[in-house]
């Protein structure tokens, strides 16, 4: 990962969150910042980024902060280079297939809604066809 360091505006251009919602995600101690400026701007990197996306993907699925806070542990301590043991490393893949799976449900409703969404905007549209004026000649 790069070591560059971004400020807050350039992180919330990147994720498209608002500066607000990272600064409660901060709060919340899902994400925080890597550093400080000699001025005492948030500094982030791109591991502070890919925490951000991982939460902005999270969140339209109906996971809580809990959960992210969670998963983002699993995750941090799988890749984090520490020595695991059998376990311990199948304990935490098991938690992260618990995600994976109440994700792709999510999505599978998601493709329910949206295919209802889509049948009842061409009904509407129908409709109107169906009752348009004639056109005159």
């Amino acid at each position: 990962m790069d070591d560059k360091h971004m400020q807050i505006g350039e992180v919330a251009a990147r994720t498209e969150l608002s500066l607000r919602t990272i600064r409660h995600y901060e709060e919340t101690g899902l994400v925080i910042p890597s550093a400080r400026s000699q001025g005492g701007f948030r500094l982030y990197t791109e591991t502070d980024i890919a925490r951000l996306m991982v939460i902005r993907r999270m969140k339209p699925l109906g996971f809580t902060l809990e959960q992210m806070r969670d998963l983002l542990d699993a995750t941090d301590r799988l890749d984090g280079g520490d020595a695991l043991d059998a376990d311990e490393h199948q304990a935490l893949q098991e938690r992260v297939r618990t995600y994976q799976r109440a994700a792709a449900e999510q999505v599978e409703k998601l493709r329910t809604q949206l295919a209802r969404a889509e049948d009842f905007a061409d009904t509407l549209g129908a409709r109107l066809e169906q009752n348009a004026p004639a056109a005159r000649v």
